[in-house]
Order: C-alpha cells, then sequence, then structure tokens
C-alpha cells in the first residue's frame, strides 16, 4: 500500500473522532496528522493545534509531514450555525476554500468533504429523496455544504482535484456528546436513558428523518475514499441511507431495555428545519458505483448505543467514587 500522510481537521468532533481512530488503523498513528483549535486530553497520535481559517497554518502542517490526504470534517452545525449565520458561513467557506487552495498548490492526492441532508429544501420528494433533487436548503449550514459541494466539484472539473464527498443524513454514536445538530436528539435521548432521566425532545414525536449509525457513516467514508477514481460518476455529494426513524420509534425501541424510560416533546424552531428535510434517502449511485450497504437497523443500533454508554457511565461513576474515596 502506498504511504499515505493524512490530515484530519477537525478531529476532536463527533465524527472526527471516530474516523480519526479508524484511519489510524489502517495507516499507522505516524501517518494520521489529527488537528483541531484544543487537543482532546485522551488522544493518543500525532496532534497540531490548528485553527482552519488560518490559510498558513494549515500550509506548514502540509509541507511539515508531506500530506497526502485531508480529510476536512471542521465546521459549524445546523442548529448552532442559525445563531450567528453570517459568522457561520464565514468559517464554514474560508476554512474549505483554504484546503481546496492548499490541495490543488500542493498536488494532494484526494480531499474529503462532508456534506449533509441539510442542502435539501422544501421543495424536494421527502420520501426516499433522489440523488439530483433541488437544493434550496434553509440554514446556513445547509447553504454552505451546497455551496462546497459545487466548489468540490468545480476544483475537480477545473483543476483535477480528487475532491469526495458524502451527504451524511444524522450521525448516532456514543463515542462524544451532541456537537449542535438538528438530528442530535437522537444521541442525546441515549444518554437520558442510561441515566434514567426523562428526555424532553424538540422535535415533534412524528418527525421522520434519516440517520445513520456511526459504524456505517464511517465505513461509508472509507469505502469512497477507497473506491478507484474511475468509479466516482458523482463529483457533488453521494446520497448515503442507513436508517429512518420518528422520535416516538427510538423512544419505544429504548423502551424494551429501559421500560421506565419517559420522553416528552417540546418543538423548537430545530422542528421548522426538521420539516424541510428529507424522511428518507434514495442513495442508488452509491450502491450502484462503490457498492454501498448499511449494516445497521434501529434495533440494533439501539442495542449497541445502550450497552457502550452503560459501560462509559458506568467507568466514569466508579472513578468518581475512586476519587471521593481517595
Amino acid at each position: 500500500m502506498k504511504n499515505e500522510v493524512i490530515l484530519i481537521t477537525g478531529s476532536s468532533g463527533q465524527l472526527g473522532t471516530v474516523l480519526t481512530e479508524k484511519l489510524q488503523e489502517k495507516y499507522g498513528n505516524e501517518n494520521i496528522i489529527a488537528t483541531d483549535l484544543r487537543k482532546n486530553p485522551t488522544f493518543n497520535g500525532v496532534f497540531e493545534a490548528l485553527d482552519v481559517t488560518d490559510f498558513e497554518a494549515i500550509k506548514a502542517i502540509v509541507v511539515k509531514h508531506k500530506i497526502t490526504q485531508i480529510y476536512h470534517l471542521a465546521a459549524i452545525l445546523s442548529a448552532n450555525g442559525e445563531k450567528n449565520p453570517l459568522g457561520t458561513w464565514d468559517i464554514n467557506m474560508k476554512t474549505f476554500f483554504n484546503v481546496l487552495e492548499i490541495s490543488k498548490t500542493y498536488k494532494i492526492n484526494k480531499v474529503f468533504f462532508p456534506s449533509s441532508i441539510a442542502v435539501f429544501g422544501n421543495n424536494i420528494e421527502r420520501s426516499n429523496t433522489p440523488q439530483s433533487s433541488n437544493l434550496t436548503p434553509s440554514t446556513v449550514y445547509g447553504i454552505s455544504k451546497a455551496a462546497g459541494e459545487n466548489w468540490g466539484k468545480y476544483y475537480f472539473d477545473k483543476y483535477g482535484l480528487d475532491v469526495r464527498s458524502l451527504r451524511y443524513p444524522g450521525v448516532i454514536g456514543y463515542q462524544s456528546l451532541p456537537g449542535g445538530g438538528t438530528t442530535d436528539y437522537a444521541v442525546d435521548i441515549f444518554h437520558k436513558a442510561v441515566n434514567n432521566e426523562d428526555f424532553d425532545c424538540f422535535l415533534n414525536a412524528e418527525t421522520e428523518l434519516p440517520m445513520i449509525y456511526m459504524d456505517d457513516a464511517i465505513r461509508a467514508t472509507l469505502e469512497l475514499m477507497e473506491a478507484p477514481k474511475e468509479k466516482i460518476t458523482v463529483r457533488t455529494s453521494y446520497n448515503i441511507s442507513g436508517l429512518s426513524f420518528t422520535p416516538y420509534q427510538l423512544s419505544e425501541a429504548i423502551k424494551k431495555n429501559y421500560p421506565a424510560f419517559r420522553i416528552s416533546y417540546t418543538p423548537d424552531f430545530r422542528q421548522e428545519i426538521a420539516s424541510s428535510w428529507p424522511m428518507s434517502i434514495d442513495d442508488s449511485e452509491a450502491k450502484q458505483d462503490w457498492n454501498w450497504k448499511p449494516a445497521f437497523n434501529i434495533e440494533s443500533m439501539t442495542e449497541i448505543m445502550l450497552k457502550n454508554l452503560e459501560l462509559k457511565y458506568k467507568k466514569t461513576n466508579n472513578l468518581l467514587i475512586a476519587c471521593t474515596v481517595t
């Protein structure tokens, strides 16, 4: 295998945390350069503090480590982005332009850009939303992702830069806390259940959204990046599908393990965002081009989430008890 040296921006985020570990397993710790504004205290590997809005700082890391691939994960997400729209646009787009220009100049082999179902608006077929749907996003996060998709295609068409992208549904994992997205209820709900707390959902009970379990999301990312260049026919961003469910359906799956768990519903501004997004996704192109296939359903995902969070909180509580005793 060719020796790749991979730069990851936003490595401390929900997706970045797990993706970094998987890339370390595949390419070796020394070949994965994790970056973020601050280092995660538990991180084991090569880390560089980086503000991705700083062009010269990115360039210095690319030159220093002889980077061959970049996974650009740093971004402000949908719900948090609505609190400061202009700032979100500036950060999300400036950082991507920095990555594109540096990648073009230093002949980076591949660039990964994460897009999102937030690129869709309310003028789509919400059930089994096609790849080629209109992109009229309702959030600045979605606007920045739709623009990023087209800029990635532009750099491929004009400069031959191999930019690849996935439109992630809501990503569900136990490894980190929610990061400010509209689908984050589907992570937070598990933390509340394991801690025997009631959960007040910011979406209504019947809001169906497409989701993907973390292991599937990571596998889809790696399969896309490892696919032969000639197989990649979508140069904006691929639809990918995992599973779709409502808050009510997820709460019922949790109640099979936690019968006393209670959920209430108090929709807020995120309800309007969610109502403009797809309920399910048509990912035919991903299946055809690089054989994508999800492995998890709501039952298997719920079982794994609860099991791992139970272990996580048990370890935390044991540590607190030990510290108190000593």
